[in-house]
């Protein structure tokens, strides 16, 4: 066994290395990110934070942002765990492992995100449980940890297992890995309810302390995450020839469709509730949607995101308009960006505007931030790729150990 996994990671690795002009130009084009944000990172940690924009004020800027909003990604991949697992639908769990691939890819940003934003990488051992001071379970960032890795964990064995099966033509096991998957989709919720309770919890910060941040949290991750898999799905179909079925598609967009609305909903009610009663408390909102004495970086960008939201709950629930691809898509993209804006920029930053001594401090990501973040970005959709060129040639049959080297 332990010599044909050897074998299997092998192929995987002449897989990863096969392809078309197109597939090494792609490459090359997120290396080139890649060792941009490279050099932007090395910039940081000569000089420190100093080389963003954060501040005393403004601790927590684009990398925390883009963790919360890739956090929820990572959880979406439960959006097809339930259909194939729960419900049995055969036409989600043709394609379930890709998802679970992107989530893997995505939690490896997501951690990627953490360690530049701590500004000392040698500081992350405090967040190893046993060696550095953990401070759990009385701190929710160590819960945090513990149900990132976890989910990461749980993903890479059931990926792994599913295709080492497959490359070796042989059915897999239930009960080697359902219990992993069921295990997995509570695991899938408590990434993303745990990272809402690390806001929420700061009593200090009211823009984040309230109860409703968790489930808003899980309905925009619901949203964009399925968006991003309809784009992935669509590209992988056209380019690499799997014959994702057309029903797996739709049963995505179904869930874009209502949690999108969900989304919106749970947004404006907050909305109504921070300002309705003007409170003292509510400051932060109204900074964020109408600004607040003469500063007003934010909102050009928070009403750009709600519009694309509109736009996306328009096409994903209107049948002339979800009907041609290339609206259906326009309509992921449009949810992508906006609850990326609505979720990163539009939350973590009103979260300290204004300071608790009333200083209004606006925040924009420096030139370093941009770079070291597309890095990241290229990094997952390196991976994804890479995963790919070995997942795909699988479920196509096309990727198999040798008869002759099994015995």
């Amino acid at each position: 066994m332990v010599m044909t996994f050897i074998r299997f990671l092998r192929a995987a690795a002449l897989a990863m290395l096969r392809g078309g002009r197109g597939y090494y130009l792609w490459l090359l084009f997120l290396t080139a990110w890649i060792a941009l944000g490279g050099i932007a990172y090395v910039h940081q940690l000569r000089v420190g934070l100093v080389a963003t924009n954060m501040v005393d004020q403004v601790p927590w800027g684009a990398y925390i942002a883009n963790f919360t909003y890739l956090v929820g990604m990572a959880a979406a991949a439960v959006m097809l765990v339930i259909p194939a697992y729960v419900y049995d639908d055969h036409a989600v769990h043709d394609v379930v492992v890709l998802g679970e691939l992107m989530a893997v890819a995505v939690l490896v940003m997501c951690l990627s995100f953490v360690m530049v934003d701590i500004g000392r990488p040698d500081r992350f051992w405090h967040l190893i449980p046993g060696i550095g001071r953990f401070n759990w379970p009385s701190s929710m960032l160590s819960w945090d940890v513990i149900v990132l890795n976890g989910y990461l964990v749980l993903n890479l064995y059931i990926t792994t297992y599913l295709l080492f099966s497959r490359f070796r033509g042989k059915p897999p096991t239930k009960k080697k890995y359902v219990p992993f998957v069921f295990l997995a989709i509570v695991w899938a919720v408590s990434i993303h309810t745990v990272t809402a309770f690390l806001y929420s919890g700061m009593g200090a910060r009211p823009h984040w302390n309230a109860a409703i941040l968790a489930p808003r949290f899980l309905a925009s991750a619901f949203a964009a995450g399925p968006s991003m898999v309809i784009i992935a799905f669509s590209v992988v179909r056209d380019r690499m020839g799997l014959p994702i079925k057309d029903e797996a598609l739709n049963r995505l967009r179904q869930i874009v469709a209502v949690t999108m609305l969900i989304n919106l909903f749970f947004f404006f009610s907050e909305i109504f509730t921070e300002l309705y009663s003007f409170k003292d408390h509510a400051a932060s909102m109204r900074y964020l949607l109408f600004g607040l004495r003469g500063k007003h970086l934010l909102v050009p960008y928070i009403w750009g995101a709600v519009a694309l939201d509109v736009f996306a709950a328009i096409v994903f629930t209107t049948r002339r308009l979800y009907s041609h691809p290339e609206v259906l898509r326009a309509g992921c993209a449009a949810a992508i960006v906006g609850v990326w804006v609505e979720k990163g920029m539009g939350l973590v930053i009103p979260g300290f505007v204004p300071s608790p001594l009333g200083e209004i401090v606006e925040y924009a990501p420096s030139f370093t931030e941009f770079c070291v973040s597309a890095a990241i970005w290229a990094l997952g959709a390196l991976i994804y790729t890479l995963l790919l060129k070995v997942a795909v040639p699988i479920e196509l049959g096309k990727l198999r150990l040798d008869p002759e080297a099994a015995r």
